[in-house]
């Protein structure tokens, strides 16, 4: 029988709280690497001014501890949570919502969550419930990353329901499609996560976790690298530029997540950020 290990829930209620604010506060060191090469990259003089508004824009919610953007997002969470861990003290999913409901309100973080989306659009007030996304994992430990996504990006996002025939030509063509219809509207320059496989609710899941893969790194896999590569060039070739105001770069990264599929589809997401990729990530042990 293996051993039990114990965590309090307030202790996740702690540390959820500590990384939605550090996430909203803190651009990620690997995105504002990108977001300098960009400008360095950039030819035209009103997209560099912006490039610089954007890099300063990060700065100061570093040093003021204030939001880098005023849409704090809906808290999407990913939490993987060992087997062998039993939590005490309180319910887990509402540990976790407490985490939220404290960090958007000791951060004076806007609260955009509202009750029910057509019949009764009134503000939960409080930022919850959380979008949270669990996975049992071997372990006596949890680990938790959160994203807060804003729903400008987020209404830009699509699901294509392939086939198998229209192969990688699909899937670029799908993205640049995307990306041209989106325009200026999700905050670019963008971060692109896509998700290819699984079925029509895992493929966007997918999408939104190729977001979590850090900037700058490719797929472990060649095939997925080279098409990481391509879906880039041909959506900076639309010169939509930041803030839509043209210039050469469009999209910062691109990051692809497969999933095993049917023999008969090839689903296809794409999930796009504004340049304020946030995230934060946390792990607690647990004791024996």
């Amino acid at each position: 029988m293996s051993k039990i290990y114990t965590l309090m829930a307030a202790e996740i209620s702690d540390k959820v709280c500590e990384l939605a604010l550090t996430a909203n506060m803190y651009l990620p060191e690997d995105v504002a690497e990108l977001l300098r090469k960009a400008r360095a990259a950039e030819k035209l003089g009103r997209a560099q001014s912006l490039y610089d508004e954007i890099i300063e824009n990060a700065k100061l919610a570093a040093d003021k501890y204030m939001p880098i953007c005023q849409d704090c997002g809906m808290a999407v969470l990913f939490i993987e949570l060992g087997q062998d861990l039993h939590i005490e003290g309180g319910d887990l999913e509402e540990a976790v919502n407490e985490g939220v409901r404290r960090a958007y309100r000791e951060g004076y973080l806007r609260k955009s969550v509202v009750r029910d989306p057509l019949a009764d659009r009134r503000n939960t007030g409080d930022n919850t419930p959380a979008v949270i996304h669990w996975k049992i994992v071997p372990g006596s430990a949890i680990d938790i990353t959160i994203t807060p996504k804003g729903m400008g990006s987020e209404n830009m996002s699509r699901i294509f329901m392939l086939k198998p025939a229209d192969g990688a030509e699909g899937v670029v063509r799908s993205v640049v499609e995307t990306v041209r219809e989106a325009g200026s509207n999700p905050c670019p320059p963008i971060v692109i996560g896509v998700g290819i496989g699984g079925n029509f609710e895992t493929a966007p899941l997918a999408a939104k976790e190729a977001l979590l893969v850090p900037c700058g790194v490719r797929s472990p896999i060649e095939y997925y690298a080279k098409l990481e590569e391509e879906i880039l060039r041909e959506v900076n070739k639309l010169g939509i530029g930041p803030s839509g105001c043209g210039g050469t770069v469009t999209a910062l990264d691109a990051h692809i997540v497969t999933k095993p599929t049917h023999i008969a589809g090839m689903p296809v997401a794409v999930n796009i950020c504004c340049h304020a990729l946030r995230h934060a990530h946390g792990r607690i042990e647990g004791r024996g």
